[in-house]
């Protein structure tokens, strides 16, 4: 079995998350996140899009992760999202976190936005 060291670009990779807080590249966050190429940042939550649209143009799809269990985001976010050429995935923010670190290690385009399980 040949393995390969995984290289994430500019963008860190969430080491690890738990009730009320996310570890991504080494770095303790409370409460919600919003991490890509350009850094991590604290976000608002659903009520706060606009961060989110402001990733348009430099990724292609954004993972938002709504905690601990699975749930449709606000029409009132995801429409200007969609709108603004944005790819917007939603599943529970343990999936999130898996699925962007597996993308990240390719060198896509992505971002995540997650709620704290």
């Amino acid at each position: 079995m040949r393995l390969n060291e995984v290289s994430y670009s500019d963008a860190q990779p969430v080491d690890g998350y738990g009730e009320g807080f996310f570890r991504i590249g080494g770095k303790v966050h409370q409460g919600a996140v919003l991490t890509s190429a350009a850094g991590t940042a604290d976000w608002g939550g659903l009520a706060d899009g606009e961060p989110l649209l402001a990733l348009a143009g430099e990724i292609d799809v954004l993972f938002i992760g709504t905690g601990s269990e699975i749930a449709h985001i606000p029409a009132e976010l995801r429409k200007p999202l969609e709108e603004a050429g944005l790819g917007v995935e939603t599943m529970n923010s343990p999936a999130a976190c898996r699925t962007y670190n597996v993308l990240l290690s390719e060198g896509r385009r992505i971002a995540l936005a997650a709620l704290p399980v």
